[in-house]
């Protein structure tokens, strides 16, 4: 009777497969170091060779029990390998990923504190066009630097860095003269995996921006009233049109700032 078209292949006979692994390779070479050096031992060793190494995406899915679905992690095979590392703890040594070493042991001198706390520039603030306010990071960065100079603060990662299908978020403390201060969460929205890379340093930035509310800078821009007052004075609304599609929404933007391409005024 002859097979279908549609049939599957017949299977491959055991004999040709030995024929095909006469050839010794660098497994072979190392069963024969072992002392299986007879050519039917040899065969025998080979039955518990382990299955070829197979590549899997850069993704690899981990399901957990969040509202967000499923969470992700690179694997090893996609580059992005960042554990935190064991780090024994003696004196000198922290491990910044589980240490609260010097948080609230004492507050910052008189002039550090009116530093942090000083109120801001409202040139510096800027608006989304959804109507959030909000400070620049780089801001963040400057006013840390003014403070304790650079090298006298840093961002310690306290978490492997977590991907979902849309968002990458890692913990993070803030360490300023020796001494944690605050630990935050931070996250950063991508659209294709080549762009994770750019937003893992967004997600940092983020959670430098929410670890310094505990030290008070910007402290104000979660301040209802300080929004609702900094908005009727600094920005307004506009109505535009988008120039291709013709699609009409309202933005809001600061007092005198141009309306970008492809947007303009209705």
């Amino acid at each position: 009777m002859l097979p279908r078209k549609d049939s599957p292949p017949a299977a491959t006979p055991a004999k040709q497969i030995d024929d095909e692994n006469d050839e010794p390779d660098d497994w072979d070479k190392r069963i024969i170091d072992t002392g299986c050096s007879g050519a039917s031992s040899v065969k025998r060793c080979l039955a518990f060779r382990p299955p070829p190494r197979i590549l899997v995406r850069s993704i690899t899915s981990y399901p957990t029990n969040t509202p967000t679905g499923k969470f992700y992690k690179i694997s090893e095979e996609g580059g992005l390998k960042d554990e935190l590392p064991e780090i024994e703890e003696r004196e000198g040594h922290i491990d910044w990923s589980r240490s609260f070493h010097g948080l609230s042991t004492e507050p910052f001198s008189k002039e550090i504190t009116e530093a942090l706390m000083q109120p801001l520039d409202p040139e510096d603030v800027e608006i989304k066009p959804d109507g959030i306010i909000y400070l620049p990071e780089i801001k963040y960065r400057r006013i840390l630097n003014r403070t304790f100079g650079p090298g006298g603060w840093g961002m310690a990662p306290r978490s492997a860095t977590i991907i979902t299908d849309k968002l990458v978020t890692r913990e993070y403390a803030l360490i300023c003269q020796g001494r944690l201060v605050s630990v935050s969460r931070g996250e950063q929205a991508y659209f294709d995996e080549s762009s994770i890379p750019t937003s893992t340093e967004g997600c940092k930035s983020n959670a430098l921006m929410r670890a310094c509310k505990d030290i008070g800078i910007g402290s104000e821009l979660w301040d209802p009233r300080f929004i609702r007052k900094f908005k009727e004075k600094y920005t307004e609304e506009k109505f535009v049109e988008h120039a291709t599609t013709k699609k009409k929404k309202k933005i809001s933007r600061r007092k005198g700032d141009p309306i970008e391409y492809p947007w303009k005024i209705c």
